[in-house]
């Protein structure tokens, strides 16, 4: 039985002026990186973001081509990858599910990974439309 994922917290204050952060992200994960620029003139939030974004378009590709290939290896290297830097802005059950790849490509299960890539990729696509929410148009 996996552990329970935890819970997003709404947050009020998106960079992206469209109102509450989307739910899919992490309140406690969002004010830590807003520590790091507390009035915002450098614009640290959205810069992160922006990488964030960007970096996840490559790697759900890359998903893609993985699960389409049934590369354990790129799948699993490419969890790894996306799972600490989305814990970072919030997206925790993203990076549940990252882990959980990571897992199963490790242990060589190549009969559970591609579900787990589908429903992987799925909610990777939630995070994207949570996280462009948050970025100024």
């Amino acid at each position: 039985m996996s552990p329970p994922r935890p819970q997003p917290r709404r947050h009020a204050d998106d960079p992206g002026g469209a109102g509450a952060a989307p739910l899919l992200l992490d309140a406690a994960a969002l004010a830590r990186l807003r520590q790091l620029d507390p009035d915002g003139s450098r614009g640290f939030l959205i810069q992160v973001l922006r990488t964030y974004e960007s970096s996840m378009v490559r790697h759900l590709a890359a998903l893609e081509t993985a699960r389409a290939q049934g590369d354990l290896k790129m799948a699993g290297d490419i969890a790894h990858t996306l799972k600490s830097s989305s814990a970072s802005v919030g997206a925790l059950a993203f990076a549940e599910g990252c882990a959980q790849v990571e897992r199963q490509a490790k242990a060589g299960d190549a009969l559970a990974l591609p579900g787990l890539l589908l429903g992987l990729q799925a909610e990777g696509q939630r995070v994207l439309v949570a996280v462009r929410a948050m970025l100024p148009s």
